[in-house]
């Protein structure tokens, strides 16, 4: 597995790590079994990065994952990052110490430990993100032993670089995949000139990069796949990374054929395009089940994909989804 320095934690970290969204059971139904096989299987695969958050399944998802960490001690050295500032309206007034103590205690308690590894405010809005209050307030938190580090998972690539010019910022976390490309641009550049670690969401666009979805392909009720399309519940770029569905599928059939020219999986391709490109710390793609775990992890030692691959996957992002895409995140 290629590891990673993650930003200005100074922790080393797998390059393919994993997302815990879908283990707090907020779309689709994951037994604490379930959940647990899934984490030890990434682990026993070389994954050493976990990303949650409080809000996934009430808290559910730490809590699994501290359960993890308590039944696992010997020999599983695993970095833990997780996001805060969902757990109340998303407004600039809510962003202040005594809240975020409260959201870190909680988070400290659910997975069991003194100190959080990194904590990252939850994609929080843009005056929140320029608040020098804030910022102080996270170092507060740092200087009271609460939390180790700090970073913020962002919707924009303004909002990532205003965050990067901060100095004590960790990381940054950004959805990046195959179908948007713009962080390219300069989130990236920007992040490996300060020393500030990247972590990809949605490396797989909710899916649709693995190349088994159909127009009928269907998604349950409590599924963001259905129920956020429109953008109605979060950010319409969180769910098929802002895609068009339709649109989506031609694109995800494109790369299809692309992949099939490399080693691996298509889904596997799509995870190492991403965690080799320079400048990501770790991608973090979710797992319902312990082979697709294993398969993920996979992806961080595929070969690599080389020069007509990128070209292949620049193509694509042109033609079908540069227009709609590009200038909105």
């Amino acid at each position: 597995m290629q590891t990673n320095v993650l930003g200005k934690t100074f922790r080393s970290v797998s390059g393919v790590g994993l997302g815990t969204w879908q283990l707090g059971a907020d779309w689709g139904n994951v037994s604490e079994s379930d959940a647990l096989a899934v984490l030890a299987a990434s682990a026993e695969a070389g994954v050493t990065f976990f990303d949650t958050a409080d809000v996934y399944g009430d808290g559910r998802s730490e809590q699994v994952i501290g359960k993890f960490l308590r039944d696992h001690t010997a020999g599983t050295t695993v970095t833990v990052a997780t996001k805060m500032g969902r757990r109340m309206e998303q407004v600039p007034e809510n962003y202040v110490l005594s809240n975020f103590r409260a959201w870190t205690d909680r988070s400290r308690k659910n997975l069991g430990v003194d100190t959080l590894d990194l904590v990252q405010l939850h994609c929080p809005p843009t005056a929140v993100v320029t608040s020098d209050e804030v910022y102080d307030a996270l170092d507060t938190l740092v200087a009271e032993g609460a939390i180790a580090n700090y970073g913020l998972s962002v919707e924009t690539c303004d909002q990532a670089l205003a965050a990067i010019a901060r100095p004590n910022v960790a990381t940054i976390q950004i959805i990046l995949n195959a179908f948007r490309l713009k962080p390219l641009d300069a989130v990236l550049p920007a992040a490996k000139a300060a020393g500030v670690g990247i972590i990809a969401r949605v490396p797989l666009a909710s899916g649709l990069l693995a190349g088994k979805y159909t127009p009928a392909t269907a998604f349950a009720a409590n599924d963001h796949r259905n129920f956020n399309r429109d953008g109605s519940a979060f950010d319409v770029g969180e769910t098929f990374s802002g895609v068009d569905y339709t649109v989506g599928l031609e694109a995800a059939g494109k790369f299809a054929e692309l992949a099939s020219t490399v080693e691996g999986t298509t889904a596997q391709a799509a995870l190492a395009w991403v965690s080799q490109l320079d400048g990501v710390s770790s991608v973090i793609p979710g797992a319902r089940s312990t082979e697709q775990a294993r398969a993920n992890a996979a992806a961080g030692s595929l070969p690599e994909l080389g020069a007509a691959f990128n070209a292949g996957v620049s193509e694509i992002y042109d033609s079908l989804l540069r227009a709609d895409i590009h200038p909105r995140w």
